[in-house]
């Protein structure tokens, strides 16, 4: 009995060293799910611009509104028989 003991005892130690210490211990775990979550916010970050994006181009390929707007603001062009007053303080 006292040698089942130890060895229960020596076991559940071997287990909590590499639960604690071992080379995927739980600090490792840890960091590495904090990583994971940080990636996906940064994904999901990533994933709201790149749709943004594919709605500016979707708007730019089928022409209208935006492109006379950027046309406008960007690079001051007007339409025929307008006439651009520009206000300086």
């Amino acid at each position: 009995m006292k040698y089942l003991l130890t060895l229960l005892i020596g076991l559940f130690l071997a287990l909590h060293y590499a639960l604690w210490f071992g080379d995927k211990n739980v600090f490792a775990w840890y960091r590495l799910k904090h990583a994971t979550e940080l990636r996906q916010q940064e994904n999901l970050a990533l994933q709201q611009h790149n749709d943004q994006l594919i709605a500016e181009v979707n708007d730019l390929k089928e022409g209208g509104e935006t492109v006379e707007t950027i046309a406008r603001s960007q690079f001051g062009l007007i339409k025929k028989h307008e006439t651009f007053y520009q206000i300086i303080d």
